[in-house]
């Protein structure tokens, strides 16, 4: 039997002292735990001791180092020959718009491209802008492809393993390089939002359809819905969009500005509950003596909406189109305001007065009218009237003071076409009245010597001389205007005396309005009395007179000087037939002096001196004709 030995518990409890003691009876081989491992067994066949833990991680770790180190021998190897075979390929996984080019040449790559892609470079484009979906012809805008930049794009090789390996396992989308003509892709892009992007935004509003015949004028308002306007935004971000994705999405999208209504549906609905009753029946005016009616259509046409805040809608009534269709029926109900006239009957100044004048204040008229309009009876709107003072009023014709004659000429001696043309001039003047500080002309105030104005050709001198003119003989009319100026006391304002002193008319007083080849001048005359002045003026038998209407301010003296400088006239013998003969008379130098005197003081207020210079005119000797001394 084996000798029996107390093992310690060496987890528990310390060493004991005779520990040392028993070992060292038994020789020191190998290792202890071995040892004492024999020395437990059973007298049995020994066994070759278990690895222990230590050499089952050695022997692992081995084995591991050579798996990974043949591994990356045999990976080494695989990477070399896959870099070396794919030298210069598309890299794996590489696709385009779809289309996988991935470990193809770049030569065939592009080949594989245009042969999938060149049908669809074709194929309108999608485009979706905000609500709206249209398309857009690739080729019209300007589209098109870089097949080499496209293929470029792929890039090379890659040199990562990891990646490499990545590829046999996933794709990589590269997209296409567009080509793009800037210009017609811009215009291209503004046409489609013109036509089919683009459109306005919607206001709420209230619209009316017809019902009944036109004699009902009957209309039903309905709602206008409110709706958002939108517009593209950014033409050159569209662009931008558009090259990008217009083969690789068949669909782009592109951003709109969008406008939203200011009205809501609920504050049209609300605006549509308040027109009802203002257009449920006719409205009728009542002016002065007569009535206009207004139907529902005629109210409707008038109705104005426009957005208001808080998203309702404001109501107005625009006049315009309701005045035109009351106009006519209300236009007796108005009077025009007329002026106080002065009016010259038979030779006398009468004064017609002024009237006051009535006209419809529309304003005020249709400024209740929605009120009225809004009620289910008694749809009576009254007119307005405002009254029309005249321009002219009685008093302010009195006060010019044409009351009495301030001077008064006449003249004889006309006769035959002239006398026509003098009544035809004295129509024209008669009546005309001159305010305080105006100035008279006569050519201004009777134009052109017409025929439509009654004037015939006659000599153009009084006495019978001179070419046939129209108006011929008028200067007489024009003489005896300007003596009854001149005896008015009224200031010269320019004058033509004649050219041969004609004894109808006072010494160096006289004027004309035609020289004797027709050729006109003219007579003016400038009121400066303190009230206005009326000319009237008749012509009867030979004679013409002419008056000057006013308040008299001055009395008026005249002194002639006596004749100087006189010239012998020449003989002429005249040897026709018509001939005229004439004694003549000689030419000399006279002069004329006015002196006028205020009536309120007897003072002299001024005094003007004329000086005329009449030619002599000739002695005509009529001769027998020659045929006459021959026989």
């Amino acid at each position: 039997m084996r000798e029996e030995h107390f093992w310690p518990d060496w987890d528990t409890d310390p060493m004991p002292k005779a520990a040392p003691q028993a070992f060292s009876a038994y020789p020191q081989v190998g290792n202890d735990d071995e040892l004492i491992e024999e020395l437990l067994q059973p007298d049995e066949p020994r066994r070759p001791p278990p690895p222990t833990t230590g050499k089952r991680v050695r022997r692992g770790l081995g084995r591991a180092f050579m798996l990974v180190g043949g591994a990356a021998v045999v990976f080494v190897l695989l990477y070399a020959a896959d870099l070396f075979l794919s030298a210069g390929d598309v890299p794996r996984g590489v696709t385009v718009s779809g289309v996988d080019v991935g470990g193809l040449t770049p030569s065939a790559a592009e080949d594989t491209l245009r042969r999938e892609l060149e049908p669809r470079l074709t194929e309108p484009l999608t485009v979706r802008a905000g609500d709206v979906e249209t398309t857009l012809e690739p080729e019209s805008a300007g589209l098109s492809l870089d097949w080499r930049a496209t293929v470029d794009r792929a890039g090379s090789q890659p040199l990562n393993p990891f990646t490499r390996i990545a590829s046999f396992f996933t794709s990589r989308e590269v997209g296409v390089v567009s080509k793009a003509d800037d210009q017609t892709l811009r215009e291209a892009l503004h046409a489609l939002a013109d036509k089919r992007i683009d459109y306005p935004v919607v206001e709420g509003d209230i619209g009316f359809h017809r019902v009944g015949g036109d004699d009902e004028g009957g209309v039903r308002p309905f709602v206008v819905r409110p709706q958002a306007g939108q517009r593209l935004a950014d033409v050159d971000g569209a662009m931008a969009i558009v090259k990008k994705g217009w083969l690789n999405d068949r669909v782009v999208e592109l951003p709109v500005a969008v406008t939203s209504p200011r009205a809501t549906m609920a504050g049209v609905q609300a605006a549509l509950e308040r027109t009802r009753p203002l257009v449920s029946g006719p409205v009728t005016l009542r002016g002065e003596g007569r009535t206009a009616v207004l139907t529902p259509r005629n109210v409707s046409a008038a109705l104005r909406f426009t957005p208001a805040e808080g998203g309702g809608l404001s109501m107005t009534l625009d006049r315009a189109p309701l005045q035109e269709v009351v106009r006519p029926q209300l236009a007796g109900t108005e009077r025009e305001a007329r002026d106080a006239e002065l009016r010259f009957v038979g030779t006398s100044p009468e004064i017609e007065p002024s009237e006051q004048g009535t006209r419809i204040n529309w304003e005020r008229t249709f400024a209740p009218f929605l009120d009225v309009a809004g009620k289910r009876e008694g749809r009576d709107l009254p007119v307005v009237y405002d009254v029309r003072e005249p321009e002219v009023t009685t008093e302010a014709v009195r006060g010019l003071g044409v009351k009495e004659v301030i001077g008064e000429f006449s003249t004889s001696g006309v006769s035959g076409p002239a006398a026509r043309n003098v009544a035809a001039m004295v129509e024209a003047v008669h009546g005309t009245l001159v305010r305080p500080g105006e100035t008279f002309s006569l050519n201004a105030h009777t134009g052109a010597l017409t025929a439509s104005k009654g004037y015939v050709l006659a000599p153009a001198n009084e006495d019978g001389t001179g070419a046939d003119v129209l108006g011929g003989g008028v200067s007489q009319f024009t003489s005896t205007l300007y003596n009854a100026v001149y005896l008015a006391g009224l200031a010269d304002a320019g004058h033509t005396a004649h050219e041969h002193f004609d004894d109808r008319y006072p010494l160096a007083r006289d004027a004309i309005t035609l020289r004797s080849d027709g050729s006109r001048v003219d007579f003016a005359f400038t009121n400066n009395l303190r009230k206005a002045v009326g000319i009237t003026a008749t012509a009867g038998g030979s004679g013409v007179t002419v008056k000057i209407w006013g308040t008299r301010q001055y009395r008026v003296e005249s002194s002639t000087a006596d004749r100087t400088d006189f010239e012998r006239p020449e003989v002429l013998r005249e040897r026709r037939e018509g001939c005229v003969p004439s004694d003549g008379e000689f030419g000399f130098t006279v002069s004329d002096t006015r002196v006028r005197y205020d009536v309120a003081t007897n003072r002299e207020a001024g005094r003007e001196t004329t000086e005329v210079r009449y030619a002599p005119r000739p002695v005509v000797i009529c001769l027998p004709p020659p045929d006459r001394d021959r026989r």
